[in-house]
């Protein structure tokens, strides 16, 4: 028997993917850390003080964004991983919920304060987000983008064009390699992501027992940041955009849960 809410069958009823935004909190706070698991806790307790607070206020949203979905207690939704589609070692693979049962699919992605969460149901998805921060681009390009991505890279007339192109691919890239589980040992080169196009592009990108073409596209994050959305090709529903701290954090009604069809969400 799957766990299932009004929230979770609106979602698979439009074969949609809902991307939550959030930022961490400036301190870590007992009702976050009320949240986690032991495994989530020892992650915070072996990180810098920064690391920690940004750490566990991103995944306690997880749990308690998870939970609007899943009709459980946010602490007692349990975590996991999916083997990885290459090695098959189970601490690298896809984040899963391993209970309580259901369709959902979900990937979170960290950039100093920010966050980033996709959820859709009964199909793989991936999210990436990046702050922009300082890099050398020219350097860090040539180990990531194609040729033609790099060559697009290279005509923009300005820096901060350039930059703009660089973190379309990066991001782009992460999303789908994200989406099929293997991660940052994918070879990224390998991977086209025609950063010339803003609207949706397919990508080819196979790993073992997953769908081998995703539709990849931008989205928006704010000044300063870069996101992507990687998902199944045959994903055909809307992208709505759900904001963690009016929805969730400071909901507008408390007996009332906000309609992401109406004033809360757009689509994209």
């Amino acid at each position: 028997m799957t766990a299932e809410t009004a929230e979770f069958e609106r979602l698979r009823a439009q074969d949609a993917v809902h991307i939550w935004r959030g930022r961490a909190p400036d301190a870590l706070l007992p009702e976050d850390a009320g949240l986690l698991s032991a495994a989530e806790l020892e992650v915070v307790r072996r990180r810098s003080q920064q690391a920690a607070v940004r750490y566990a206020g991103a995944h306690a949203a997880l749990r308690r964004v998870l939970a609007r979905y899943l009709g459980e207690p946010p602490e007692r939704i349990r975590l996991g991983r999916q083997p990885c589609p290459r090695c098959e070692h189970p601490e690298h693979g896809r984040p899963r919920i391993d209970w309580p049962p259901s369709g959902l699919d979900f990937n979170l992605s960290r950039s100093g304060v920010h966050w980033l969460l996709a959820v859709a149901a009964d199909r793989q998805v991936g999210a990436d987000i990046e702050d922009g921060r300082t890099v050398d681009v020219e350097g860090s390009s040539t180990i990531v983008l194609t040729d033609d991505e790099l060559a697009h890279m290279r005509a923009q007339p300005t820096q901060e064009l350039r930059l703009e192109a660089f973190f379309r691919c990066w991001t782009r890239k992460e999303a789908v390699v994200k989406a099929s589980g293997v991660g940052i040992v994918a070879d990224l080169r390998t991977i086209e992501v025609r950063p010339a196009a803003r609207g949706p592009v397919r990508v080819t990108h196979a790993e073992p027992n997953g769908p081998d073409t995703w539709t990849v596209q931008n989205l928006p994050a704010g000044p300063g940041l870069f996101a992507a959305l990687a998902r199944e090709a045959g994903s055909t529903g809307p992208v709505l955009m759900r904001d963690y701290r009016r929805e969730i954090q400071n909901p507008p009604h408390d007996h009332e849960p906000l309609d992401p069809d109406k004033e809360g969400a757009h689509a994209v």
